[in-house]
């Protein structure tokens, strides 16, 4: 019995030093905001959520028709607009029919459009809808920081035969093989 103390107290020295060390942390490379109060804090919006604040618009525009709906959709104080989500609309020819933040381009058709893959996101957008696939990982310019071209997970829903609307998720950095190139 009195061999088994100091093997006691030599591992009770050592845990003790490793722990004032900060040496047993689960992962020493990551800080959280108590620890660096100069990071900003991140949200993240879930698909789930996503998905549901899309479906919420069809049903809107299933209760209150397309005229009121899209009016309300381009509202940059409407209820379509939530943190970083925004409900945006477009015709299957690639005509913008609401989008509450960039405005400008309501009624612009934006098929050629070549700034942050647009054109690109709209034809693929179209056909992914029209097979049933409601998402679509893409590069695009985030109005929100900056006009920064930034990796998003866009989700749409078909309304009719003419339209579709959807919304997205920015996740970060692009990826430069989702860009399209710049002419």
């Amino acid at each position: 019995m009195k061999s088994l103390t100091p093997l006691f107290t030599v591992a009770f020295i050592i845990s003790l030093s490793l722990i004032s060390a900060g040496c047993l942390q689960s992962d020493p490379g990551l800080t959280t905001p108590e620890q660096n109060n100069s990071l900003p804090p991140t949200q993240y919006t879930s698909n789930e959520t996503l998905v549901a604040f899309v479906e919420s618009a069809v049903v809107y525009v299933k209760e209150h028709g397309k005229e009121a709906a899209l009016a309300e959709f381009n509202d940059p104080n409407g209820s379509f607009i939530q943190g970083e989500l925004y409900i945006y609309a477009y015709d299957f020819n690639g005509t913008t029919l609401a989008h509450p933040i960039d405005p400008e381009k309501v009624g612009v058709n934006r098929l050629n459009e070549t700034e942050g893959g647009v054109g690109m996101f709209l034809v693929e957008m179209n056909a992914a809808i029209r097979d049933g696939e409601n998402f679509h990982r893409i590069a695009y310019i985030n109005p929100t920081h900056d006009r920064r071209l930034e990796s998003k997970l866009a989700y749409g829903v078909q309304v009719d035969d003419d339209w579709w609307l959807g919304s997205g998720i920015y996740t970060g950095p692009a990826d430069p093989s989702l860009a399209a190139p710049v002419e």
